[in-house]
């Protein structure tokens, strides 16, 4: 399996360079990848507590957004 690349933009030659990334890179990207998943669980989880919170309501997102402006 080859490694990831990664693509370097001087910009005062406008030069591009497109290399495979390093074992530190390549650590970096990885851990990225986990908090971004982290993140978008944590968004829908929050996502289904609103949505939870309006069916007990009686209430469709359009009528919550009226209501809080």
């Amino acid at each position: 399996m080859s490694k990831p690349t990664i693509t370097i933009h001087n910009t005062e030659t406008d030069e591009y360079v497109t290399r495979e990334m390093n074992e530190t890179e390549i650590a970096q990207w990885k851990a990225d990848q986990a908090a971004y998943a982290e993140f978008e669980k944590q968004q829908l989880e929050k996502q289904m507590k609103r949505l939870a919170v309006l069916e007990k309501l009686g209430l469709t997102e359009e009528e919550a957004k009226v209501l809080l402006g």
